[in-house]
């Protein structure tokens, strides 16, 4: 069973704020070793299960969050950028399912460390005209590429946007929110228990993927910038909804590859802080 693992870290246990998640802040370091533990808690329900093949993907940031020998030996890492499918680099039609390991809610919600991929440069996004963020922008490609999502571990607030996208996938709420910046902290050992619980139990039921709609998706997105409008109208296929608005039309996971390109050029013309 080949198993593949997306782990972001703003949904990590114990995690409420930017200096634990942003290199160099005062907690980073505390950090990035608390994502580790959530994400061996993963890989060992994953073994658990049967899996011999786990792929881990450094999601978070620079992706080089998880040192590689702090990771449980029985998964290899990806690690660094650029990477061309970003959050979802390496997966294939050969894994048996996706674990989404310390996700976040999307832009606008009042979740811990709430945002789109790129703080607050990206204001709203949709897909096919439904409000979606890094959460359903995975599963939808993920379910392209004929992968199940089984598993989805963050905040509250994360886990509830999962279910509104795929109520067949457990998820597990390692804190509760009480604001973007803020949190009730369940137990780490008990947050990690659940974690490794839910893997093991999940991946010992086949699931397919969900059903794709055929013909291209519509990608909106809504920038802070006009200027990231406008600059990325010079990319063919891209056109404006408004000054601050575009969107383009094609099927997934390349409009997932396409949407990557758009966050390379936004961050070569911004230089925000991710959380403001």
């Amino acid at each position: 069973m080949r198993i593949y693992i997306s782990a972001d870290m703003e949904g990590v246990t114990g995690l409420v704020d930017a200096e634990d998640v942003q290199p160099g802040g005062r907690d980073y370091e505390r950090g990035r070793l608390m994502m580790a533990q959530d994400v061996n808690a993963a890989v060992r329900g994953a073994v658990a299960a049967g899996a011999t093949d786990i792929t881990v993907n450094d999601a978070h940031g620079p992706m080089r969050n998880i040192l590689p020998e702090s990771l449980h030996p029985a998964a290899r890492l990806i690690r660094g950028k650029p990477k061309h499918m970003g959050m979802l680099e390496g997966l294939l039609p050969e894994h048996d399912a996706m674990v989404c390991v310390g996700y976040h809610s999307r832009a606008g919600a009042v979740g811990v460390l709430s945002h789109s991929f790129m703080g607050h440069e990206i204001e709203d996004m949709w897909l096919d005209d439904r409000p979606v963020g890094e959460i359903g922008l995975a599963h939808a490609t993920a379910a392209a590429i004929g992968v199940p999502v089984t598993v989805l571990t963050g905040d509250d607030r994360a886990c509830e946007e999962m279910t509104e996208w795929d109520a067949s996938v457990t998820t597990v709420a390692v804190k509760r929110a009480r604001d973007r910046f803020a949190a009730d902290l369940r137990p780490t050992e008990e947050a990690q228990g659940a974690i490794e619980e839910a893997v093991a139990t999940s991946l010992s039921i086949r699931r397919t993927p969900s059903a794709v709609t055929p013909g291209p998706s519509t990608l909106t997105v809504r920038w802070q910038s006009a200027s990231v409008a406008s600059t990325l109208l010079g990319i063919p296929g891209v056109t404006s909804k408004d000054t601050r608005t575009v969107q383009a039309q094609g099927n997934l996971p390349g409009l997932y590859r396409l949407f990557g390109v758009w966050m390379r050029v936004a961050a070569s013309l911004t230089n925000q802080p991710p959380y403001c």
